[in-house]
């Protein structure tokens, strides 16, 4: 796999398509981070550390929906393996004109768009989310 991050992201938008409750995917300290990140802002109800079928680490993620509809509207990669986007503080792009979130890899720790402003740290834009 290349590119655990979007695998799990892309895993996430299967299981709304498909209105399942929880989706599984291997463990990682990324992923933890990010799934982190989407439990703070709301846009999931939380995850658990597991043991996968296979007996590998894996994260058991609980979606969130509002009346039937997925509270992540979309949900998209920005930086990829092949090509990596950074930004300074000033520079991290707005989503929606701030009804979305960008999710940040700086050198404090993973953080959301606002947070890393305010701390006023740039890094590597990982996802966004609506």
């Amino acid at each position: 796999m290349n590119d655990p991050l979007g695998d799990m992201l892309t895993r996430i938008r299967n299981a709304q398509l498909r209105r399942k409750s929880t989706v599984v995917t291997p463990a990682s300290k990324l992923r933890a981070w990010v799934l982190d990140v989407l439990a703070d802002e709301g846009y999931i109800r939380g995850y658990e550390a597991t043991t996968g079928e296979d007996g590998h680490p894996a994260l058991k993620i609980s979606l969130k929906y509002f009346e039937g509809t997925p509270v992540i509207r979309e949900l998209k990669r920005v930086s990829t393996p092949g090509r990596r986007v950074y930004a300074g503080a000033t520079e991290i792009p707005q989503v929606r004109q701030g009804l979305g979130i960008s999710i940040v890899s700086t050198p404090k720790g993973v953080m959301t768009d606002a947070s890393a402003r305010q701390a006023n740290v740039g890094g590597e834009v990982l996802c966004t989310v609506f």
